[in-house]
């Protein structure tokens, strides 16, 4: 059984405040980097999660699917039009020709690199507070934090 924590301080309530915040504002930084690139949201996460799939980028729309923590019709929809875009395609696999990898083209690792190194910067710069506001919700409470 779980020990009762107890109710957060309102420094700490104040803290993960401040990092929800923080959060957001990297998402919507990524948001609007995607759409800049000709990309919804949705695509330059599914992108990225080919390309950075454990074992060097051989997902499967079922691995998309648990990565964007979407249902699996919903990721064969996404997959069917980053392929018809040209971002991605489908190859199957020579052990098990029933089980197919999504691998990017070239379109698409050029324009996921271009959203990578956009993303490094944004949280080079937004990375040490998120660090901070970590440390503050991880760390004991001190005295006088309230």
């Amino acid at each position: 059984m779980r020990a009762l924590q107890p109710a957060p301080t309102p420094s700490e309530y104040e803290t993960l405040a401040a990092f929800r915040y923080a959060l957001r504002q990297f998402l919507r930084f990524s948001e609007e980097a995607a759409q800049a690139a000709g990309l919804t949201p949705q695509q330059h996460q599914a992108l990225l999660a080919i390309k950075g799939f454990p074992g060097g980028g051989r997902a499967t729309v079922g691995d998309v699917a648990e990565r964007l923590q979407i249902r699996p019709h919903s990721a064969v929809g996404l997959a069917n039009r980053l392929v018809a875009l040209g971002w991605v395609a489908r190859h199957s696999d020579p052990a098990d020709r029933r089980r197919v990898h999504l691998v990017l083209t070239p379109r698409g690792e050029r324009v996921l690199e271009r959203l990578a190194v956009a993303h490094k910067e944004q949280l080079r710069r937004v990375g040490p507070e998120i660090h901070l506001l970590l440390e503050r919700l991880g760390g004991p409470p001190r005295a006088g934090q309230d």
